[in-house]
């Protein structure tokens, strides 16, 4: 009667273990926080801060309208160094800590 108790018992404890063994393993995907090692480009010198008080209207325009081209080419560095920031990492990349 106590051996059969106990292999009841045996069988019942090797079910609960052996049903643990066949849940499906599935991958769990977290974002991890990198570094961000981009140098922030310098930001140029813009036209319309150069020019003194009461400037005539077309010097005025004229610097404004290089001024633009300096923003938009300054932008495009700024947008480059974002993009490389939060581009994801590769699975190698993470392992070698870059």
């Amino acid at each position: 009667m106590k051996r059969c108790a106990l292999l009841a018992a045996v069988v019942a404890l090797a079910g609960s273990l052996a049903a643990c063994g066949v849940a499906p393993i599935q991958a769990v995907k977290v974002p991890i926080p990198v570094e961000c090692r981009v140098d922030v480009p310098a930001r140029p010198a813009m036209p319309t801060e150069a020019l003194s008080p009461g400037v005539d209207l077309d010097r005025f325009s004229a610097s404004a309208m290089a001024e633009i081209e300096l923003r938009e080419g300054y932008e495009g560095e700024l947008r480059a160094a974002l993009a490389e920031c939060v581009k994801p990492l590769r699975v190698d990349q993470l392992r070698a800590g870059v």
